[in-house]
């Protein structure tokens, strides 16, 4: 037997049948009687799955497949239970739902980030439709997502890179080992995590740093350094400051220094900058593990017209 009711801004339809229950809302109340019509002529009924349940079994078939992944993923998929309610019934995930949740979120964050996390979103509800069978359709299908952000094109200037790294020095501690690490990044185009663990992983014989998989590179990487990096390295000593408390700090002493407009990922563009003025193109891509020149050169290479007309 089929149930129709207001259910928050629109219609929710229920059908129940041996105490196996199956549920979904619509904006129309017309639309609501033509599914439960549906529901009813299927000889069985499928029981609902909670919004948690989808996330917990997303991050334990698919996320674990995609090494240094995990836990940004788990963090995303807490937030997203947080706003709907872990318990919600997977489907009764509305496109207006996930709508509104696009609109909350560009209240706090970026249209990039936004992006990102829709991505992974969108493909535990794919994932819940094709192979599961837990949904009929995914809600985020026709829902319209925020444009990217323009690339960044900030680069540092060596008068600010002077002043972080001596600031460092006179703080000591962590600081110092976070103004180390950044030093490291603007002689190897290296991540923040890379870095702090460039030190341990640095092998002098081959002037190579073994990268440890991550999110973004799920296989481990053989890179190599320039000569400036490697008399760098040699003198490090093995970094223990993690990457949360690390940016923390760094971001503390950027203010402390009156320097607005730049943070420590742009010192990977500041970097491979300074480098493409020595290296052929697919030298510098083998040594920033670009798979995408396009991407490279568009937003990684940040010379402007004035620098290069005064350098040729």
């Amino acid at each position: 037997m089929a149930y129709i009711g207001k259910f928050r801004d629109g219609w929710r339809a229920q059908i129940q049948r041996d105490g196996v229950r199956v549920s979904k809302t619509f904006a129309l109340k017309k639309d609501a009687q033509s599914w439960a019509l549906e529901q009813e002529s299927k000889k069985t009924l499928r029981k609902d799955h909670t919004l948690g349940q989808a996330c917990k079994k997303y991050l334990e078939s698919v996320s674990v497949e995609k090494r240094g992944a995990v836990d940004w993923e788990r963090r995303r998929f807490e937030a997203f239970c947080e706003h709907f309610g872990e318990g919600l019934n997977l489907s009764d995930i509305t496109s207006e739902m996930i709508g509104k949740w696009r609109d909350a979120r560009l209240k706090t964050v970026s249209g990039s980030t936004v992006q990102r996390e829709t991505n992974l979103f969108r493909n535990m509800f794919n994932v819940a439709v094709s192979e599961w069978k837990w949904i009929a359709e995914n809600p985020y299908k026709g829902v319209r997502m925020p444009k990217e952000n323009p690339p960044r094109v900030e680069v540092w200037r060596w008068q600010q890179i002077k002043r972080i790294l001596r600031a460092g020095q006179r703080t000591g501690g962590k600081t110092l080992e976070v103004t180390q690490a950044f030093h490291i990044a603007l002689r190897t185009a290296m991540r923040l995590q890379e870095a702090l663990a460039a030190p341990a992983g640095y092998n002098d014989a081959r002037k190579i740093v073994k990268i440890p998989p991550s999110k973004t590179d799920p296989r481990p990487s053989d890179v190599p350094v320039t000569h400036q990096a490697a008399r760098l390295l040699r003198k490090t000593p093995v970094l223990t400051v993690d990457a949360n408390e690390a940016s923390t700090l760094f971001a503390k002493l950027r203010k402390q220094q009156l320097i607005t407009g730049l943070e420590f990922r742009d010192s990977r563009a500041t970097a491979l900058t300074l480098m493409a003025r020595k290296m052929d193109i697919l030298t510098l891509a083998r040594v920033s593990r670009h798979k995408n020149l396009e991407l490279l050169r568009s937003t990684y290479y940040r010379e402007t017209a004035d620098d290069i007309a005064a350098r040729i």
